[in-house]
């Protein structure tokens, strides 16, 4: 195996503070660092900590997919591998949230036979977790992608938290500044899919983490109804909170061993005979 090695971060939402040791010391220690920021901050900062940094947003084009984008990137990484190089890629958030390109050049590099790793860093739903005071234990969560979930109809269930990323562009494969966002046609069909199973005044949330340490994340509460007038951005979540809690299931708390059978056929009975009473 090579001696050459990959080491893929992310420097979380916040800037500076959400940084790890680990990631801090990845980026400082690499022979060649690659970038992908939100901020112009962070792209400071990065190049501060290693001199030998550069970004790859040279890559983005109005005349190419974003797909063939991300391969170009991808590209100049194992390019630094092959000469040798111990390389660090960079992103905005977590590395693994929404990041083909990282996770597509650890594919890579290992298959090349490279050591390639990446490290865990938060992620702009971790911090809605903070922020909303959302659970997610507590009934469970399910996260989708906003046009995945419309094109491939995700079946999800409303009495869990249900959080839809990158709800401004439902549609759009063009990079964010070539269209008009929000996409207004993509939040109609997305609140007539959601009227399926929440009703028309159920409240949900836009989100969006700020990236500063003394400025508040953006949080707007609203009708499902009302989904199609939102401000939505190129980065705002969705988030709509689950309706009534559903009972649970009677045999399985027979068969967990959390509910006494004959006690539950006594109760059954008991209730049986508290209605025939009523019909009285």
């Amino acid at each position: 195996m090579s001696k050459s090695s990959l080491k893929v971060v992310g420097i979380g939402i916040q800037l500076v503070t959400h940084v790890t040791l680990q990631t801090s010391h990845a980026i400082e220690n690499a022979d060649e660092v690659f970038y992908l920021t939100a901020d112009d901050a962070s792209e400071e900062w990065i190049k501060r900590l290693n001199p030998k940094s550069k970004s790859l947003d040279s890559h983005y084009s109005t005349e190419i997919s974003r797909k063939h984008t991300y391969n170009c990137m991808v590209t100049e990484v194992l390019d630094a591998l092959q000469r040798g190089s111990n390389v660090c890629l960079v992103s905005y958030g977590h590395p693994g949230v929404f990041a083909y390109p990282m996770h597509e050049a650890v594919r890579q590099a290992k298959s090349l036979g490279y050591r390639a790793v990446m490290y865990p860093a938060i992620s702009c739903e971790d911090v809605l977790f903070a922020d909303l005071g959302v659970d997610p234990g507590q009934g469970g969560c399910q996260t989708f992608e906003a046009t995945d979930f419309l094109l491939y109809q995700r079946r999800f269930d409303p009495t869990s938290h249900l959080i839809l990323l990158q709800v401004g562009v439902i549609g759009i494969t063009a990079l964010p500044k070539q269209v008009e966002i929000p996409n207004r046609k993509g939040l109609h069909l997305l609140s007539e899919y959601l009227f399926d199973s929440y009703k028309v005044d159920h409240q949900v949330a836009l989100y969006e983490a700020s990236p500063f340490i003394l400025s508040d994340a953006r949080i707007e509460w609203f009708c499902l109804s009302d989904l199609h007038e939102i401000g939505f951005t190129a980065i705002s979540t969705l988030y709509v909170p689950p309706v009534n809690k559903r009972s649970p299931d009677t045999n399985m708390l027979i068969s967990l061993g959390l509910l006494d059978a004959e006690v539950h056929q006594q109760m059954q009975q008991s209730e049986s005979l508290f209605e025939a009473v009523k019909c009285l």
